[in-house]
């Protein structure tokens, strides 16, 4: 008795390993499921709070968000002065220490995504850059999670990750010199470079 259940053990560790490995998107909901309203919670705190955007996180895995499906950003804005106005807005600015893309710079960052996916021959280079503040290493982590924030909202949006680069500089090109909030605030962003 004993022998044949040590015959079964590697048997049933494999069929439950097997078994027990299904792919689901880390924030749940694929295209015929909606999210549940706790994921929805986790997936907007985040990105940042904007509950408007808050399902773009699952689009990169099989999940389309309601803004994708009823025309994304283009939708939103009416004319298409407005849309070009975003596509001009080539730098996203973050708060101290933050790396999400918060507030009206998503919109920029979708209407880029959008762009991004509608023309697949182009590609654009994301570059990520921090304040004075922190040590060199420290601010160029945190310039590459600026630059690969920004490379996942657009990727989000139908972009092909082939058509993004991303680079981060941390402090060493700010684009404000001094040691005041001002300067800060301008040198804590990302920036698009097509």
């Amino acid at each position: 008795m004993k022998s044949s259940i040590i015959k079964f053990l590697p048997a049933a560790a494999v069929a439950l390993a097997v078994g027990g490995c299904t792919t689901v998107p880390p924030f749940g909901g694929y295209d015929d499921e909606p999210m549940a309203a706790d994921q929805v919670e986790v997936v907007d705190q985040y990105y940042g709070g904007d509950s408007q955007y808050a399902a773009d996180a699952t689009g990169a895995y099989g999940y389309t968000s309601p803004i994708a499906a009823s025309g994304g950003v283009y939708e939103e804005y009416e004319s298409e002065e407005a849309i070009q106005e975003l596509l001009n807005t080539l730098t996203v600015y973050f708060g101290y220490d933050a790396a999400n893309v918060a507030g009206d710079f998503r919109n920029v960052v979708v209407a880029h995504g959008e762009y991004l996916a509608a023309n697949p021959d182009v590609t654009v280079t994301v570059e990520g850059h921090c304040d004075e503040r922190g040590s060199r290493e420290y601010n160029i982590a945190l310039g590459e999670r600026r630059a690969n924030s920004v490379k996942d909202l657009l990727v989000a949006q139908g972009a092909d990750e082939r058509q993004i680069v991303t680079i981060s500089y941390g402090e060493e090109r700010p684009a404000m010199e001094g040691s005041s909030e001002q300067a800060w605030s301008k040198n804590r962003r990302a920036e698009f470079l097509y």
